[in-house]
C-alpha cells in the first residue's frame, strides 16, 4: 500500500494505523424494497476464488481465520471473536462496534497471496452470508495496481439488517487495466454487530470479450460525425441546461449585445433536440453571464446576471444583479425568488447533498469582485439571510469551478474566467461549514486557467479531477495544452502532470505545432465512462479558432486524438452538452468582430457506429432512494451502468457534472442496481440512466429522479485528504481577495480586480493596459487613436491589432503615422 492512501484499511494502534484504503457504501438488495428476490445460488457454476472462504482454517497463532484481517479506521470502540455461530461449518467472524464518532470495522482479505488473482476485462461475482442488527452495513472493495499498489477501487452495495443469516451478492466493475488481485469485505459503520461466514468469488465474466478496437481507417466508427442542423437557434445561447424533459434551455438575456441590454429585450429559448424545434420563454432579467443548476425538483436556479456593462471607455467594468430566478420546465417560465445577499456577475453554482445551493464570486453590483457567499435553501426556496448563509470573506474569481467532494467540502480546481488565478497554489479545499481554506499544490500555469475545463472524473466514486487547458492573454499570448489530474482520496492530495491535449487545425488548415493549446474548450462525460474534449481556440478574446475534437479515457489515462470535428468555430461563449440519447449538442461562438455564431451543431460519438445499442426494457421505479437497490430489465448482457446528471455549463464550466457508478447484482436479464447512500457523491435529483455493453456502446438513457426520502443506510462518509485539514488557510488572508477589513464580522465590501475580464483588450501596450474591447459606436475607426489620446493614452506596443490602430503597420499603435490626417 502507497502512503498517500487514506482510505484506511488498518487502525488497530493510534494515528494513521499502518494501512489505508478507501472505503465505500453498496446499496440495499431487493429486501424489503418491493422486489423479488434474486435467485439464492450463485450465477456461475466457476470455482470459488476465496482462500480459506468459510473461514475454517485460523492463523499460526490459532486467532484468526487465515487470509483475513481485522481492518478500519476512525475513532471508535470495537471487538472481533471468532464465534461458533457459523452459516455452514464451525467457524465464523463477528465484529461489534460499541461506540462510534467516525469510521468504521470490517473483514478484510489480506492483501498478500490470499488476495484473489484476476483477469483485465473481466467481471466478478462477489458474495458472502452475513447477519446483522445495524442497517449500517457495506462491502468495499480495493483492487491491486501494479504500479500504484492497492488503491479504493469501487463502491459496492449495503446489506439491509438481517437477524438470520442473509446473502448478498454483487457484481465487480470491469477489472480496469494494471489490475492483478483484488480483495474486499463487510464493514460495519454503525453501532451493533456484524457476523460474516461463506464467501465466495466466481468469474462471471460470461458476455463476450469486446473485439479489438477496429478504428484503422477514417469513418464514423472511429471519429464519430458531426451533424449542423438546418434551424439556427433563435438566441445567442450563452448558456445551455439539459431539462429533465429531455429538452434543453438556452439562455441568452442580453446576449452580449449593448444594444438589446439597453432595449430591455432578454431572450431564452427550449429546444427540443428529437423533433428540432424551439420553444420561445419569456426573460424578465438579463441573465447574461448569471450562475445556474439544476434543483431535486428539476426546476432551474438562475443566479444574478447583467446588471449594467462596462463603460465604453473601460473605466468601469460590468456589474453583477442580487435578483435571481427559477425556470419551472412544466410551466416553460421563470419564477422570481428573493433577492440575494449581493449582486453576482459570473457566479458560481454548486449543488449540495441535501439539494441546497451554494454560490460563490463574480462581480458585484458595484463593478468589483464580491467576497459575499450565497446559500439557496430548497427546503425553504429561497436564499439565505446574512448570518445563515456561511462567510468566509474570501474572493473566488470569476466562474470559480467549486466541485462538491463526497464528505461535503468543495474543491476549488483553479479553472475560472478572466484574469490571473488566485493567490497560492491556484487551487484549495473549501470547507463551507468550518471555514477553511486549505491550498492544494501542483496545478501547473496557475494563473493561465482562464476557460479551461475542468470536471469530475467518472465515476464519481473515484474522486479524480481532471483540469485541461486554459489561457490568459495578460501573461502569455498563446492558450496552452496542458492536463493536470488529482486524485482527492489521497491523504495528501496534489496535482500531477497528465497526457497534453492533443491538438487540431486553425481555419486555413494548418495545423497547431508546440506548446499550442486551447482556451473555451468543452468537456463532456459521456455515458460510456469516457470524455469528449472539443472545441476551443488558441486566444483568449475570442480569436482563433481550433477545428479538433478528442477523447480521453479515465481507465487508462489517454487521449484517442483526431475525432471529427464540429465544422463550426466554437470559442468564447461556447457550450457543449450530453443528450439523453448520447448525443452532444454543441452551441455558441462569440467571434473578435462582436457577432455570434447561431448554429447549432450535435455529435454522434463512435459507439453509434458499433452496432445494435443495448435497451433497457423496463424500470421498476423512477424515484431511487439513497441506499436502496433498484431493479431494471435488459435485453442483453451488460458489463455497467450509471447515472449522469444532466449538465448546466457556461464558459467552458459545469462543476456539478458527474457519472456515478451502480454496482450490479445479475440474474439473466433482471439486475438489480445499487445506489450510493452518500448524497454527496449524487446531489439529489434527476439523473439519466444507462447501461453499456461489453464493446462499449451506450443504451438510450431513460430518467430517473433520486433523493433523500425513504434512505434505508446511514450517509456512507470516508476520511481522505488528513493532511490539508492539518494546516488550513485563514480566510481572508492578504493576498487572498481581502480587502477593507473582509475578514470582519458582518462585512460586504467588495475587492479590486486585476484588468481581464471583458470590456478591456489588452494586446495593447503593457499587459495591464485597457484599451476598450469595443469603441462607442459614435468614433469612426479612422478616429479611435484620436479618442484614445484624448482619455490619455500615448503610443502602444501591438501584439494582435483587432482595432486597426497600427495604421502604418510599424508595429507601434497609435503612433505619429495611425492618426487620419485633417
Amino acid at each position: 500500500m502507497t502512503p498517500h492512501h487514506s482510505y484506511r484499511r488498518n487502525a488497530g494502534r493510534p494515528g494513521r494505523g499502518r494501512k489505508r484504503l478507501f472505503l465505500t457504501a453498496f446499496a440495499l438488495l431487493a429486501a424489503g424494497f418491493g422486489l423479488a428476490p434474486l435467485d439464492a445460488t450463485p450465477a456461475s457454476a466457476a470455482p470459488n476464488l476465496i482462500a480459506n472462504p468459510g473461514l475454517e482454517t485460523l492463523d499460526a497463532q490459532g486467532e484468526f481465520p487465515e487470509c483475513f484481517e481485522k481492518s478500519g479506521w476512525g475513532d471508535n470502540d470495537y471487538t472481533y471473536t471468532v464465534t461458533d455461530d457459523a452459516h455452514s461449518g464451525a467457524r465464523a467472524l463477528r465484529v461489534d462496534l460499541t461506540r462510534r464518532a467516525d469510521g468504521d470495522r470490517k473483514a478484510m482479505m489480506l492483501e498478500n497471496a490470499c488476495a484473489p488473482q484476476v483477469t483485465e476485462g473481466h467481471q466478478y461475482d462477489l458474495s458472502l452470508w452475513y447477519k446483522s442488527t445495524s442497517p449500517d452495513v457495506a462491502m468495499t472493495l480495493f483492487r491491486h495496481d501494479k504500479t500504484a499498489g492497492w488503491v479504493f477501487w469501487a463502491d459496492l452495495n449495503t446489506l439491509p439488517q438481517s437477524a438470520a443469516y442473509a446473502r448478498t451478492e454483487v457484481r465487480t466493475p470491469v477489472i480496469p487495466p494494471n489490475t492483478d488481485q483484488i480483495t474486499w469485505g463487510a464493514a460495519l459503520y454503525g453501532v451493533g454487530s456484524l457476523t460474516t461466514d461463506d464467501y465466495a468469488m466466481v468469474d462471471a465474466t460470461v458476455v463476450p470479450e469486446p473485439p479489438a478496437d477496429p478504428c484503422e481507417g477514417k469513418g464514423p466508427e472511429c471519429k464519430g460525425q458531426w451533424t449542423v442542423q438546418s434551424a439556427q437557434s433563435p438566441v445567442r445561447a450563452i448558456h445551455s441546461v439539459l431539462l429533465h424533459t429531455g429538452k434543453v434551455l438556452l439562455i441568452a438575456g442580453s446576449g452580449n449585445d449593448r444594444d438589446a441590454f439597453a432595449a430591455g429585450t432578454f431572450k431564452s429559448s427550449v429546444f427540443d433536440p428529437v423533433t428540432g424545434r424551439y420553444t420561445n420563454i419569456p426573460t424578465p432579467s438579463d441573465f447574461f453571464c448569471a450562475g445556474h443548476v439544476q434543483l431535486p425538483d428539476g426546476r432551474v436556479l438562475v443566479v444574478g446576471g447583467n446588471k449594467d456593462y462596462a463603460s465604453a471607455d473601460g473605466t468601469v467594468g460590468y456589474k453583477g444583479l442580487r435578483t435571481s430566478y427559477v425556470f419551472d420546465p412544466k410551466l416553460n417560465k421563470y419564477l422570481k425568488v428573493n433577492d440575494m445577499l449581493a449582486g453576482h456577475w459570473y457566479p458560481s453554482a454548486t449543488a449540495l447533498g441535501n439539494g441546497d445551493v451554494l454560490s460563490l464570486g463574480g462581480l458585484g453590483e458595484d463593478a468589483a469582485g464580491t467576497v459575499v457567499n450565497e446559500h439557496f435553501s430548497y427546503a425553504q426556496n429561497k436564499w439565505l439571510p446574512m448570518g445563515e448563509a456561511k462567510q468566509a470573506w474570501s474572493f473566488w474569481g470569476l466562474y470559480p469551478a467549486m466541485i462538491l467532494l463526497q464528505d461535503g467540502r468543495l474543491f476549488y480546481s483553479g479553472s475560472h474566467t478572466f484574469g490571473v488565478g488566485l493567490p497560492g497554489t491556484g487551487a484549495s479545499v473549501y470547507d463551507y461549514e468550518k471555514g477553511t481554506i486549505t491550498d492544494v499544490p501542483g496545478l501547473r500555469k496557475k494563473d493561465e486557467r482562464d476557460q479551461s475545463a475542468s470536471l469530475l472524473l467518472p465515476p464519481a466514486q473515484d474522486q479524480k479531477v481532471l483540469t485541461a487547458g486554459g489561457g490568459n492573454h495578460t501573461v502569455s499570448p498563446d492558450a496552452h495544452r496542458l492536463v493536470d489530474l488529482i486524485d482527492l482520496k489521497a491523504a495528501s492530495p496534489e496535482y500531477v502532470p497528465g497526457p497534453d491535449l492533443p491538438q487540431g487545425r486553425y481555419k486555413d488548415g494548418t495545423f497547431q505545432k508546440g506548446a499550442e493549446g486551447k482556451v473555451y474548450l468543452s468537456a463532456v462525460i459521456l455515458p460510456d465512462g469516457k470524455v469528449l474534449e472539443t472545441g476551443g481556440a488558441l486566444h483568449t478574446y475570442r480569436e482563433d479558432p481550433v477545428f479538433g475534437a478528442s477523447m480521453y479515457d479515465p481507465a487508462t489515462n489517454t487521449f484517442q486524438p483526431g475525432l471529427a470535428a464540429d465544422p463550426v468555430p466554437r470559442t468564447y461563449h461556447s457550450s457543449s452538452t450530453l443528450l439523453p440519447d448520447g448525443r452532444v449538442l454543441s452551441v455558441g461562438d462569440n467571434p473578435g468582430d462582436g457577432s455570434f455564431e447561431q448554429r447549432v451543431s450535435i455529435y454522434k460519438p463512435p459507439y453509434f457506429f458499433k452496432g445494435a445499442r443495448p435497451k433497457i426494457m423496463s424500470v421498476a421505479s423512477q424515484n431511487w432512494a439513497y441506499g436502496s437497490a433498484q431493479r431494471i430489465t435488459v435485453d442483453r448482457p451488460v458489463v455497467k451502468a450509471s447515472l449522469i446528471r444532466p449538465a448546466a455549463v457556461t464558459h467552458s464550466s459545469d462543476p456539478n457534472q458527474r457519472l456515478v457508478d451502480l454496482p450490479m447484482t445479475v440474474n439473466g436479464s433482471t439486475i438489480d442496481l445499487s445506489l450510493t447512500s452518500n448524497p454527496n457523491l449524487a446531489p439529489p435529483g434527476w439523473y439519466m440512466l444507462s447501461v453499456v455493453d461489453a464493446k462499449g456502446v451506450p443504451s438510450v438513457s431513460k430518467w430517473v429522479r433520486i433523493g433523500p426520502q425513504g434512505q434505508v443506510a446511514a450517509q456512507r462518509v470516508q476520511s481522505y485528504a488528513d493532511e490539508l485539514a492539518a494546516a488550513p488557510r485563514t480566510p481572508g488572508r492578504a493576498g487572498h481577495g481581502d480587502s477593507g477589513g473582509h475578514g470582519k464580522k458582518g462585512a460586504k465590501a467588495g475587492v479590486e480586480l486585476p484588468e481581464g475580464y471583458d470590456g478591456c483588450d489588452h494586446a495593447y501596450g503593457e499587459v495591464s493596459t485597457c484599451v476598450p474591447w469595443k469603441f462607442p459606436a459614435k468614433v469612426p475607426a479612422a478616429d479611435r487613436c484620436a479618442w484614445l489620446k484624448a482619455k490619455g493614452y500615448g503610443g502602444l506596443d501591438v501584439r494582435r491589432d483587432r482595432h486597426g490602430l497600427d495604421r502604418n503597420k510599424d508595429g507601434r499603435a497609435c503612433g505619429k503615422g495611425d492618426f487620419r490626417k485633417r
